[in-house]
């Protein structure tokens, strides 16, 4: 395994060679037994009633029959199951594959072949997906467990609760390495069909660490509520791999993370407990600032609120922090890195920039040559820190280009500035070369969000009569909001170099986005060539 010895946090103390992680995080809570692990719509879990669960639920993976190192498809909304689940399979020495609630049974169906999953968790209400999906696949699993049925169940299916009751626990974890596969996690393959990231059992250990203790400085005190679901990367480290590690408690919500839903669980009106740290993206936290029924300070009790899945521009930080008194932490991850290694701190937040390296991570900016590019110039994000993923399953072409020798490379373009911060420019593929001089297409959009009558925005390039590339933005206005295209470009023209303005301005009512709420520009791109 990767023996790190850390300069900038030197008691952080590696994993043994002989590392379960589900057994670590229960290890972790074996003396508070009776604390709330987790809380839903549907009721709360203890830290005792959780380990119970998952050593039954390994217990119930092993008996049929599934071996060490064999996927197991978790297909599941946010719930208390699910942890039980994704910490049973590792318990048992399996390897669960997490994937997204929203995707098609096609999608589904790629999934099924590619991790060749033996056995399926579902929630009742995704059943049907999962049906259609095994129904295009060849692909067999021996036994689908369903979390919460809303129909009968076929024979080959068996529902959760009892699937757990039927089975004692399993008194020992599986004897896993630190380096051994731990979990899988897909890609948005949203230039392509995703691709399967491999996580050791030690790379979740490494985040905990480095991150969420450190950075987040998360206790046993906190309640920790993500907008982001389980099954990303983001996710998986603000609702489970982080409170656990600390001991705090987490609200679970299955439901879309809507301005409503998430300022109904801020204010306690699910369980009574409010959150103390609230883990959002920056299109979420642009709805919420714009909703007539945001929140007063005083009805929340939020410390800390975390950013991540693109960067967050200064003005809804800003805001954000007048209203409520609290900082916005922003910071980037990738699900090759598994969370976040370039971060804001608190205390140490500048807004409009991703802050300074997580403590345990190195970074470099390089050139097309390879080479590093000075301070103030654009240059393409490298990686080299302790919860690196493994591997894409099944496509070695791709993991030797992103995985290159210690390093990750992340596909971004940043800048360093002069306090040693790094301002984000965009995706490697979505910069821009106007006038010959690079632009960044969240500049721009960032400048056009600060304008009051706007929500959201995204830049692309496109070529004028002469074949020179020229900005246009697509943006969405805010409800009953109006502005005029030549108001709009005079409110950037004013805060940005001139070049840099968009020639055009297209007002529509969305924009194209992946599941995780990153702008997919590439469509932007598409339409745009297909118009022409």
């Amino acid at each position: 395994m990767i023996q790190v010895a850390i300069a900038d946090a030197p008691d952080v103390v590696p994993p043994s060679d002989s590392f379960n992680f589900a057994q670590h995080l229960l290890s972790v809570n074996a003396g508070r037994p009776d604390k709330a692990a987790f809380v839903d719509d549907h009721g709360s879990l203890s830290y005792g009633q959780l380990d119970q669960r998952v050593r039954r639920m390994a217990a119930g993976l092993r008996a049929l029959g599934l071996r060490r190192e064999e996927r197991v498809l978790l297909l599941m909304l946010d719930g208390t199951d699910w942890p039980v689940s994704f910490l049973g399979a590792m318990y048992a020495g399996l390897v669960p594959v997490a994937v997204n609630t929203l995707l098609t049974p096609d999608d589904y169906a790629y999934m099924l072949e590619h991790s060749r999953a033996q056995a399926v968790l579902v929630s009742g209400a995704l059943l049907p997906a999962l049906t259609s999906a095994m129904i295009k696949s060849d692909h067999e699993v021996a036994k689908v467990i369903v979390s919460r049925p809303v129909a009968p169940l076929h024979p080959a299916e068996v529902e959760f609760e009892s699937f757990v009751a039927a089975h004692a626990p399993l008194l020992k974890p599986a004897p896993t390495g630190a380096d051994d596969p731990g979990f899988w996690l897909y890609s948005s393959g949203s230039t392509g069909r995703p691709k399967g990231t491999v996580h050791s059992h030690a790379n979740p250990y490494w985040t905990a660490e480095l991150y969420g203790k450190r950075i987040l400085k998360l206790t046993e005190s906190d309640v920790c509520f993500s907008a982001a679901k389980l099954f990303f990367a983001y996710g998986m480290g603000n609702a489970l791999t982080f409170p656990m590690s600390v001991g705090a408690t987490t609200l679970l919500m299955g439901e879309r993370p809507t301005p409503d839903a998430t300022f109904h669980r801020w204010t306690g009106g699910v369980s009574g407990l409010k959150p103390t740290v609230f883990f959002g993206a920056p299109t979420g936290f642009a709805g919420m600032l714009a909703s007539p029924k945001l929140p007063k300070r005083e009805q929340v009790a939020l410390r800390l609120a975390s950013s991540a899945g693109e960067a967050l521009p200064a003005d809804i930080g800003e805001r954000f922090t007048a209203h409520f008194g609290v900082e916005i932490i922003d910071g980037i991850g990738s699900t090759e890195m598994l969370h976040i290694f370039l971060s804001n701190q608190p205390g140490r937040v500048r807004y409009g920039t991703t802050g300074w390296p997580v403590p345990g991570y190195d970074i470099q900016l390089r050139g097309e040559d390879g080479g590093p590019v000075p301070d103030g110039e654009p240059g393409d994000l490298y990686i080299h820190g302790p919860s690196a993923a493994m591997m894409y399953w099944g496509n070695r072409a791709k993991t030797r280009e992103t995985f290159q020798g210690g390093w990750t490379k992340s596909g971004d373009k940043y800048v360093k500035n002069a306090d040693g911060s790094y301002t984000y420019g965009g995706r490697s593929d979505d910069m821009l070369k106007v006038s010959g001089i690079y632009v960044s297409p969240f500049e721009v959009e960032a400048t056009l969000v600060m304008h009051p009558a706007v929500l959201e925005a995204a830049v692309i390039g496109v070529a004028d009569v002469e074949g020179l590339t020229k900005t246009k933005a697509f943006v969405v206005l805010k409800a009953g909001a109006e502005a005029s295209e030549a108001e709009l470009k005079a409110f950037v023209k004013d805060k940005l170099a001139p070049y840099k303005y968009p020639r055009q301005i297209a007002f529509v009512s969305e924009l194209p986005k992946t599941a995780t709420g990153k702008i997919q520009r590439f469509k932007l791109r598409d339409a745009e060539a297909a118009a022409k």
